[in-house]
């Protein structure tokens, strides 16, 4: 498993929201392209730049692509969300990795509130 492939933990989560409908060929296994989906959305690199750990880039590319025909990824984030509102009625998990990685970079804290705010709006 490479650095920033999904975890057990993850993997137990979104396994159940995928599709799994039968199709006359054999399925790429959906972890590994799901992880290769998630290099390429994390680097911002071409499709056919996916490291071969991933599966062909094409599966990638393909799967992404039906995937989102089928509204499966607003289904996968809008668990996510249920998720996060169950656990946080009040509606202050928001999150904003860039706005964190520049407050990191400057080495200055996360005002709650403001996140909080933007989340209301």
């Amino acid at each position: 498993m490479a650095r920033f492939d999904l975890p057990d933990v993850e993997w137990s989560v979104i396994s159940p929201l995928l599709p799994n409908k039968p199709r006359d060929v054999a399925r790429g296994d959906d972890r590994r392209v799901l992880n290769g989906i998630f290099w390429r959305l994390r680097t911002g690199a071409p499709w056919a730049d996916i490291p071969d750990r991933y599966g062909p880039h094409t599966t990638c590319v393909n799967r992404f692509n039906r995937w989102r025909k089928a509204a499966v990824w607003d289904r996968l984030f809008g668990s996510c969300v249920k998720g996060l509102r169950r656990r946080y009625s009040d509606d202050r998990v928001i999150l904003d990795p860039p706005a964190s990685a520049r407050c990191q970079r400057q080495k200055k804290t996360i005002d709650p509130v403001a996140w909080v705010a933007r989340g209301a709006a």
